[in-house]
């Protein structure tokens, strides 16, 4: 039996059984430090909360398939009244818990779920955020084949509301292949030389002769360098940011870049790839722009930041371009 002494400095007893145990509990007061009011201590805070909840979410694809995948969850709030030492950290946990698990990811709930952070710390805060980072998994056609493969794509979606008005960001990071456009001029160069020092002797030169010669490992005696590369783009959405999903944002990124690193492929479509890298030569100056162009054509992108690194073949550093429009920052995504 568990005896405590009472306020009237007697041993308190509590009966047996939950309901016992439950009132026994009730009692006991719990000290909450979080509610301690100092004016002149406690100064208001940005942004306070948690970071890297573990959460399931569940996604919905295009074929009204449910994906329910791992994530991580950022949720915040600001602390404008100076005279509270904390927020209510487990309101927010709670919040994100029962809403992610249960629900299917959209911009909705993203928002209705940062209205409800304000709601459960009226008084306490006028700013909510809050940031869901996970995996897409996306199935992806080969260039030329049939065949099917599934791609994982880290995706950030976050909501940013102040008093009720939210604006919503979206943060996709998409891999494709870029080959340099110097490198391949100096290619070129040296199979003109090497064709220069192989025929320019003959006085009769044929079709099938220089047809040959080409397919052969002679004849192209260089290749251009190129590199896995990463493209990180955020774009802030308009009020009809439904009809434009982080999905639609990997597609508007693959197709202005044009060489997207592929899954499962036959030899068709590893040709096909070849030929698209060197048809798309890019430096990274030329990547960054051809994102920013597509994205100015996309009604529900108000605002963007376009990141992209070349992780070169040929030195050991970066090549890097940024180009921004609005006020969109804070890129996460590595």
């Amino acid at each position: 039996m568990i005896s405590v002494i009472g306020e009237n400095g007697k041993n308190f007893e509590p009966k047996s059984g939950i309901g016992g145990i439950k009132s026994f509990m009730d009692k006991l007061k719990l000290p909450d430090v979080a509610l301690e009011n100092r004016q002149d201590l406690y100064s208001p805070i940005d942004l306070v909360g948690m970071g890297n909840i573990e959460t399931p979410i569940l996604l919905l694809a295009e074929e009204g398939t449910l994906f329910r995948v791992p994530a991580r969850v950022g949720a915040k709030v600001s602390l404008d009244r100076a005279s509270s030492r904390g927020i209510h950290m487990s309101r927010l946990y709670l919040l994100v818990q029962e809403s992610l698990s249960s629900k299917t990811l959209s911009y909705t709930l993203l928002e209705d779920l940062s209205q409800e952070f304000l709601k459960t710390h009226k008084d306490l805060s006028r700013q909510a955020q809050i940031e869901v980072r996970f995996e897409a998994p996306l199935q992806r056609k080969a260039l030329k084949s049939g065949n099917k493969a599934w791609r994982t794509y880290p995706v950030v979606l976050s909501v940013e509301n102040t008093e009720g008005r939210a604006q919503i960001f979206v943060e996709v990071l998409v891999t494709y292949s870029s080959t340099c456009p110097a490198s391949a001029a100096l290619a070129r160069q040296l199979i003109q030389e090497n064709f220069k020092r192989e025929f320019l002797s003959q006085e009769e030169l044929s079709f099938e002769d220089v047809h040959q010669w080409l397919g052969s490992a002679e004849g192209v005696n260089a290749t251009p360098h190129a590199q896995r590369s990463e493209a990180r783009v955020k774009v802030q959405l308009t009020s009809s940011r439904d009809a434009f999903s982080f999905e639609d944002l990997i597609d508007v990124v693959e197709e202005s870049l044009q060489t997207p690193v592929q899954g499962a492929v036959k030899r068709i479509d590893e040709q096909e790839f070849a030929l698209r890298n060197g048809q798309n030569l890019m430096f990274c100056e030329d990547a960054v722009r051809r994102v920013k162009v597509l994205l100015d054509r996309v009604p529900e992108v108000t605002g963007y930041i376009v990141d992209v690194r070349h992780l070169e073949s040929l030195h050991p550093h970066n090549a890097e371009a940024t180009v921004k429009k609005g006020r969109v920052s804070g890129l996460t995504l590595r």
